[in-house]
């Protein structure tokens, strides 16, 4: 029934969309049908208010967030500015062929037959800084930046929020 309401509003290409959880209810191939309806819709120019719990969600279709905690809104903008602003600046690092000791003070997440995961901080280091640094270790084969995703921004700011 659910399917069959979402199918009679979208099938005249509104100009705008206003979906409460719209995934809820649906089994995973069916949430994927849904999905794609949405995207079909914001590629043509729809305009789609969401509101959702679920953040993958968010991630996958928001251009613009507005985050609420009780009817007070907490956090706005697009998701590459929300994440800008909430960035921990850490890097995750992949190096094989050490040829060195790595600093003790670097946390290695995991070592095996030559290969380290590393999770390390920028501390005020340029990302280049820190990969010159890193090359001397060894040879850099991973080297990605750890961006938090909406749903830990979500938690954080429902426990920042909660306790002010």
């Amino acid at each position: 029934a659910q399917k069959v309401q979402f199918i009679a509003t979208v099938i005249h290409e509104p100009s705008l969309l206003i979906l409460d959880e719209p995934f809820s209810g649906f089994d995973p191939v069916n949430a994927e049908l849904i999905k794609n309806e949405i995207l079909e819709l914001k590629e043509k120019g729809t305009t789609i208010l969401l509101s959702t719990h679920r953040m993958e969600s968010v991630e996958l279709l928001c251009d613009q967030v507005a985050m609420l905690n009780q009817s007070k809104k907490i956090l706005d903008g697009t998701i590459r500015e929300i994440k800008a602003r909430f960035r921990p600046e850490l890097v995750q690092v992949t190096l094989v062929g050490l040829t060195q000791a790595l600093p003790s003070s670097w946390q290695v997440l995991s070592e095996e037959e030559g290969r380290v995961e590393l999770q390390l901080p920028l501390q005020g280091k340029g990302a280049n800084a820190l990969l010159t640094e890193l090359m001397s270790y060894g040879e850099v084969v991973r080297f990605q930046e750890q961006l938090p995703s909406m749903e830990e921004l979500f938690i954080q700011q429902e426990k920042a929020n909660s306790h002010a």
